[in-house]
């Protein structure tokens, strides 16, 4: 018998035409209705047709990727599929805690639309952005950035797998730490296509804003694992879910140690629900001994259940 994690993507999993097949779905159509209703404008629209450089702007996709990744939920649900443990990727935490009974659809949609909000408002007044270090080990890049910080701000932002991991800062930090990351072997050091210095210090301003939603936000206890980007351990008190969540906004995501706790407890099998395959992709490239299955559609849901007989 399979031990089972579902995990949630985060942002750069979107794309134009996501979510149209499950939307087709009684439990799509009734999800993507409400989501509309609740933001005031017609995400699903926007999530099928686009235009791309809407949806990509962080206040959309972030709506968009819970929307879509909580529909597939419902339907993995509706077959009887029950995790053993959820975690979510930076954004995809969001996800998983509505999965886990922590946060009703309405407000985990709501939540990320105000979290991506805050975001793009600052980068009106703060600069600067990401990059990924990709074929050094995570305590090289941490080096680097040491290094780097006496010429600007930069921390490491995403520990995604043990030979990636994603950089925050200004722009003078980041150029020094791509230049360092360079000289000692790094197979690609390159800025990511984003618009803030996300899960940085240079965030604290909007963790400051977002704690009052998620302090007035109806928060329960998760009624299985969450597995919390911050700690990288279990989480289930609503005190402790709120904690993280406001931590999340300006510290590092612990991607590979996450993944690695849950493999350590005995899963066996993940399953990403939502939109894209990242998620599968770094399961590659940390343990190729556990099976990493995307699902979005009915059609890879029905593929899902054939695998696990």
């Amino acid at each position: 018998m399979a031990r089972i994690a579902l995990i949630f993507p985060g942002q750069a999993s979107q794309y134009v035409g996501m979510g149209r097949e499950i939307a087709q779905t009684p439990v799509g159509e009734k999800l993507f209705f409400q989501a509309d209703e609740a933001l005031g404008f017609p995400l699903s629209t926007l999530c099928f047709e686009g235009p791309a450089e809407e949806l990509t702007l962080t206040y959309n996709t972030q709506p968009a990727i819970v929307t879509v990744s909580l529909i597939a939920f419902q339907l993995l649900a509706e077959k009887g599929i029950k995790p053993e443990m959820v975690a979510g990727h930076s954004l995809g935490e969001y996800s998983a805690l509505a999965a886990a009974g922590s946060l009703s659809f309405i407000d985990a949609v709501r939540l990320v639309r105000t979290r991506g909000q805050l975001m793009h408002d600052a980068t009106k007044s703060v600069s600067g952005g990401m990059a990924a270090i990709i074929g050094l080990t995570p305590a090289e890049v941490e080096e680097i950035c040491r290094e780097a910080s006496a010429a600007g701000i930069v921390q490491a932002a995403n520990y995604n797998s043990p030979a990636q991991t994603a950089i925050s800062g200004d722009k003078a930090g980041l150029e020094k730490a791509i230049e360092l990351a360079t000289a000692k072997g790094a197979k690609r050091a390159m800025m990511l296509p984003v618009s803030a210095p996300f899960h940085s210090s240079l965030m604290d301003p909007v963790a400051g804003q977002f704690r009052p939603e998620l302090e007035a936000a109806a928060v329960n206890a998760a009624a299985v694992e969450v597995i919390a980007n911050v700690t990288a351990a279990p989480e289930t008190s609503a005190e402790e879910i709120r904690k993280n969540l406001i931590a999340q906004v300006n510290g590092p995501v612990r991607w590979t140690e996450t993944v690695e706790y849950m493999i350590a407890q005995g899963i066996d099998t993940f399953v990403e629900v939502g939109p894209g395959k990242v998620l599968t992709g770094l399961m590659k490239k940390t343990n190729r001994d556990v099976a990493c299955i995307p699902v979005e559609t009915p059609e890879s849901i029905e593929g899902l259940l054939s695998t696990l007989g």
